[in-house]
């Protein structure tokens, strides 16, 4: 049952791994309230429009609704508050026993949260992590270490960031270059990577040592949620992914350009929603919670599937 959820939560990033095992890993999260908090969202406005940014998923909810009850993971790529905004409330709702964390020394304790569309909380909670001070397992993996033997049943590996990348980020304060890069492999040879908000050091490293695991991927999702930012997409002539997915970035930030120039497909969550992509099946279905989106996209082809509650809209074709 491998299956990929990328979930449609505003600016910030939210992925799901059902892996075959059973086990359930969150990559990020972002919107995450519990019921009491939640946005309450119109189904007939949301299909009426692609403007799908101003309608967002709750995580909690999107998982509850789907039959996902427990997480047995949960990795936080780097330290912004857009990739663990609701985090406390995850953990309070699923109480994920395992936290990846890298060995960051970000600070953001004193700044000023009356303004923030974020909550203290969440970083309070963060730090509560980090220290050790609960009884939630944190790990600290970087590129050349591989996880416990327990974890290669779920097809993760660590592409970075590096010990240097880590001590570069604390040195400057800027956290991209300490995301976490996780190639996911399923049980069937499909590969997707996730990169967090990595940068240009990060993709030197990763082309430079582990670059026959990444060629020719299923499925990306685009760093830093698809920005610009000034950045070398020289990576995308390694990995050429069959289907990119990007965040929610206002469109003169995304970069459009780079993925059309060397023809490789891309579906936005603002175009389709939250996005589902069944690695099990042999062709790669792609699914998404926009209808109107779906039915653009394919036409007649497209069908509703209950489980994934989404509509068909792509294929990443047969597995080589």
């Amino acid at each position: 049952m491998p299956i990929i959820h990328y979930l449609n939560v505003g600016d910030g990033d939210c992925s799901i791994i059902q892996h075959g095992s059973g086990r359930v890993t969150v990559i990020d999260v972002s919107k995450a309230r519990r019921s009491t908090e939640a946005q309450k969202l119109s189904e007939a406005i949301a299909k009426a429009n692609y403007n799908q940014k101003v309608y967002p998923d709750n995580p909690i909810e999107y998982m509850r609704d789907r039959g996902i009850n427990s997480v047995f993971r949960f990795i936080l790529t780097h330290p912004d508050m857009d990739h663990m905004d609701g985090l406390a409330d995850l953990f309070a709702e699923f109480s994920p026993p395992n936290f990846w964390d890298t060995k960051n020394n970000c600070d953001k304790s004193s700044d000023d949260w009356d303004y923030s569309p974020y909550r203290k909380e969440d970083w309070d909670f963060y730090e509560s992590l980090r220290s050790g001070s609960s009884s939630i397992t944190r790990l600290c993996y970087h590129s050349g270490q591989q996880p416990l033997d327990f974890w290669h049943d779920d097809g993760l590996s660590v592409l970075a960031p590096t010990t240097q990348l880590v001590a570069d980020a604390n040195d400057k304060q800027d956290w991209n270059d300490s995301s976490y890069v996780l190639l996911y492999q399923g049980p069937n040879g499909r590969k997707a990577v996730f990169p967090g908000d990595s940068h240009d050091a990060s993709w030197e490293h990763i082309l430079a040592t582990h670059a026959s695991s990444i060629g020719k991927i299923d499925l990306l999702v685009a760093p830093h949620h698809g920005r610009h930012s000034d950045r070398d997409f020289g990576f995308l002539d390694v990995l050429q992914p069959k289907l990119t997915l990007f965040g929610n970035a206002s469109s003169e930030h995304l970069a459009y350009d780079a993925w059309s120039s060397r023809s490789l497909p891309i579906i936005t969550n603002n175009q389709g929603g939250s996005l589902v992509i069944d690695f099990e099946n042999e062709h790669g279905l792609v699914y998404c919670t926009n209808e109107k989106f779906a039915r653009d996209r394919i036409g007649d082809k497209t069908f509703y599937e209950p489980a994934h509650k989404a509509w068909f809209c792509d294929a990443l074709g047969k597995n080589a």
